[in-house]
């Protein structure tokens, strides 16, 4: 009877240990690499690789204030391209990623919308931009920088665009990728910005990273 007993317990403590780990398991976002990703989403130099580190970045925002790694250090945060005269997708992007900020409290995420026509997006227009959409500015960042520092950080920092070879002067870049970043700075997924189902898949997986911190 006792050894009855002992074994029904073993059994009960497995079965546990075993939901209580499959449970852990489905917490678990994948870590993005190169290697990870669709040829389509990853610059020629990069294809293969099986490590990777976003570059060190230094953009103005909305505010005329330096955004950098420092400000996003130890913080998770979504990356997007975009552009204020934009009359399609940036519409559906600004207005999707509006559900995702205001699914969490400002101090959890930090929002980085980079400006690909920083000749016309002016700092002025920027925080014009985020006062016709009524953004809170507090985690929402609008970056302008030079365009060159713009596509490296869109090319070989965030995989949201593979490459600009038919890029043709005077054209902007569009993309409806939005990426998502740890606060270890490893990317974690990237979404399509027009969807809202995805978004909701975004906005569950930001509370996955949160409830690890």
């Amino acid at each position: 009877m006792k050894k009855k007993l002992i074994l029904l317990i073993i059994s009960v403590f497995l079965i546990l240990w075993y939901q209580l780990s499959k449970v852990d398991d489905e917490f678990q976002l994948p870590i993005f690499t190169p290697s990870d990703l669709r040829s389509t989403l990853v610059h020629p130099s990069l294809v293969g690789k099986t490590t990777h580190e976003i570059p060190n970045f230094s953009f103005v925002n909305q505010n005329g204030d330096i955004i950098n790694q420092e400000s996003v250090n130890n913080r998770i945060y979504i990356a997007n391209f975009f552009f204020t005269s934009c009359p399609s997708i940036c519409i559906d992007l600004t207005k999707n990623l509006k559900l995702v900020q205001d699914a969490f409290d400002a101090n959890d995420i930090l929002i980085l919308s980079h400006s690909v026509d920083p000749k016309i997006d002016s700092v002025e227009r920027l925080k014009k931009y985020e006062e016709i959409n009524d953004i809170n500015g507090k985690n929402w960042f609008f970056l302008r920088g030079d365009i060159n520092e713009i596509i490296k950080m869109a090319q070989l920092g965030y995989f949201a665009i593979a490459s600009i070879d038919n890029h043709i002067e005077n054209s902007l870049i569009h993309t409806e990728n939005i990426v998502l970043v740890d606060s270890e700075s490893r990317i974690r997924g990237v979404y399509n910005g027009t969807s809202q189902l995805e978004m909701s898949y975004l906005i569950s997986d930001i509370k996955k990273l949160l409830s690890k911190q």
